[in-house]
């Protein structure tokens, strides 16, 4: 079971590299369709509720994988298949990359128009208000942080629980996505959905944030700068797995994130990561190349995880 499980993570990885995500049909679209839906029947501006719709939801997409799991369990060819495409299906990393080296080529071009239109695929602050080097400073900190969620924390799922765990961590992921945040209407009611991410997201942002460390040098960063600056700032942050894998990134590229952060829904002054100059277009560049490294990396790891793994 373990090469087949093994095999198959590093299958998904290679096409999402490849291919990148599926065009037409997107799993992850449909379940974000089914979540906006059965919000729309459960909401209540509570705990509880939101608790049974991140229940509902996570739940029965784990139970999905189960029934995969299990059908696919007794032959090795089955598992590397069904593997490899619950892996691809949930990856973000050439997105991530793709829509990073399109923010750094705009940002190095002026053209803060683009740029700005651009950033809500990135993340979700307040565009209209930043000038170039916030829009290369939110870049980074989303690069960073989607590195940790998007690639090494579902393939750090796969390789400990399988199709299961990488369809059910995508889920919590993406519910943190869509109510986990501190808009009015969802502070309460995304108030399970958040906790569970953050549960989740706890042993893979520190990978990520080694991995960060060890692949520094790769594109000329610095290890050492990454790892006092991760073990330094990280706990200031109010995120206790993105300020990981961000302060891991401000000293790879030895530059300075964090500060005021704008949002829809409010301001947040978050603390500053790392001492040295402000991110640029060149510094967006790096962080994609060294997003890539780090995805690399984590592919290698899983699949050492799951190899070893009964």
């Amino acid at each position: 079971m373990g090469a087949g499980r093994a095999l198959g993570l590093l299958l998904g990885v290679a096409a999402d590299a490849v291919f990148g995500d599926p065009r037409r049909f997107h799993p992850v679209a449909a379940f974000g369709s089914s979540a906006a839906a059965l919000e729309k029947r459960l909401y209540a501006d509570s705990q509880a509720a939101g608790t049974v719709y991140s229940a509902v939801l996570v739940g029965g997409t784990a139970a999905l994988g189960v029934a995969v799991e299990r059908a696919s369990r007794k032959h090795w060819l089955l598992q590397t298949a069904a593997t490899a495409l619950a892996t691809w299906t949930v990856l973000g990393g050439n997105s991530l990359a793709t829509e990073g080296t399109s923010m750094g080529r705009e940002l190095a071009d002026g053209d803060l128009d683009a740029a700005r239109k651009r950033l809500p695929s990135l993340c979700g602050r307040d565009a209209t208000r930043l000038d170039t080097t916030g829009l290369a400073r939110a870049t980074v900190e989303s690069v960073a942080e989607n590195t940790s969620d998007a690639v090494v924390a579902p393939l750090f799922w796969g390789a400990v629980a399988g199709v299961p765990g990488l369809l059910g961590y995508r889920a919590a992921n993406t519910l943190d996505a869509m109510v986990g945040h501190k808009s009015p209407r969802h502070l309460r009611f995304g108030w399970a959905s958040a906790r569970l991410d953050d549960l989740l997201n706890l042993v893979p942002s520190r990978l990520a944030a080694l991995l960060t460390v060890g692949g520094a040098p790769v594109v000329g960063g610095s290890a050492s700068q990454a790892l006092e600056t991760w073990r330094r700032d990280a706990s200031a942050h109010p995120s206790p797995n993105a300020g990981q894998v961000e302060a891991a990134f401000a000293g790879a590229l030895e530059i300075r994130l964090g500060g005021r952060t704008v949002y829809s829904h409010g301001v947040e002054e978050r603390p500053v990561l790392g001492h040295g100059r402000s991110p640029d277009s060149g510094h967006v560049t790096r962080a994609v190349e060294l997003s890539r490294v780090v995805g690399f990396g984590a592919g290698l790891v899983s699949a050492v995880i799951a190899l070893f793994r009964k």
